[in-house]
């Protein structure tokens, strides 16, 4: 049996400390999820990184959600619908309990299991919800209407499709979500971040993309701009992956990250949070060499339960 690592005090210090700095009356981002979409352990996966996930529970990590929570509206909105939705949905409601705070909509990035299978949970033999509204973009919306089983959560009426469009400004009260476009994989739909906005701080949330270089945006620039920016950290470095090419998942590696935000001045630096970790980066391991460096570095790892206050 392996024993628990002591980074789980460590996330666990973190969330509380982001806990004191949330503001009661402001909205805030609430990290419900920070894996890959097969979650960590990986199913089918038995090798020496996975094995202490199936061992121990509390090392299990749920695929990458955010929600973002508005005390003052009464109202909380969840980004991506991951296969782990059950549960961190649960986590939602722990934080913000329904009879207090009304799920406003579930903003989705792109057809790639881990962002919408999630969906499933809001049908008629599970949660059976009425007319909760999902937000999503033209060709993520015709996907969703047109292809079973998705096409009976709007037929029963379980989920209402927004429409969203590229750049264009979707507001809630005090808060503002604008999706943008960034390259991937696109086989069924496109695929987009988020800028969520507050009164007081703005964020970025791009979970997936391609290599930055083949962004027509500049991310240290970006970065610039915004209070926090969770990105793509789905891989460590090139070779994480023996015996597989991986410039055909052409991911950036977090070793390509820093280096693309290695100008950034130290405050900068700590705006940004690293998310969506493969089961094979070691940066699920808060004791890793690799975690150490990156913190090290100024950066930030994304954790369940972290706060960050908009």
């Amino acid at each position: 049996m392996h024993r628990v690592p002591t980074f789980l005090l460590t996330i666990f210090t973190l969330a509380a400390s982001c806990m004191a700095l949330a503001q009661t009356d402001a909205p805030y981002i609430y990290i419900l999820g920070v894996a890959q979409d097969a979650g960590y352990p990986q199913i089918g996966c038995y090798e020496s990184h996975c094995l202490p996930g199936w061992e121990d529970p509390r090392l299990r990590r749920g695929a990458t959600s955010i929600a973002v929570i508005d005390p003052g509206s009464r109202q909380k909105f969840l980004f991506e619908a991951t296969p782990n939705l059950p549960a961190q949905l649960y986590q939602l409601e722990t934080e913000a309990p329904g009879e207090t705070y009304q799920l406003a909509g579930v903003f989705l990035t792109h057809a790639h299991i881990g962002h919408y299978a999630g969906l499933m949970f809001f049908g008629h033999e599970a949660m059976s919800t009425s007319n909760l509204t999902v937000y999503a973009m033209p060709r993520m919306l015709e996907f969703l209407k047109n292809s079973g089983p998705w096409s009976q959560l709007s037929e029963f009426n379980n989920i209402q499709l927004q429409p969203l469009q590229n750049q264009i400004q979707e507001s809630f009260s005090e808060l503002q979500v604008t999706p943008f476009l960034v390259p991937h994989r696109d086989e069924f739909s496109e695929t987009v971040g988020y800028e969520i906005a507050g009164p007081n701080k703005k964020a970025v949330f791009i979970p997936d993309i391609n290599k930055w270089s083949v962004w027509d945006r500049d991310l240290a620039a970006l970065v610039q701009t915004v209070d926090y920016a969770l990105i793509d950290a789905t891989f460590y470095a090139d070779g994480e992956l023996p015996g597989r090419d991986m410039s055909q998942i052409p991911h950036p590696f977090v070793a390509e990250s820093m280096t693309v935000l290695q100008t950034l001045t130290e405050a900068e630096r700590a705006k940004i949070w690293f998310i969506h970790f493969n089961h094979t980066n070691p940066l699920l391991n808060r004791e890793s060499e690799e975690s150490r460096y990156v913190i090290s570095q100024g950066f930030n790892i994304a954790a369940e339960g972290v706060r960050l206050p908009l």
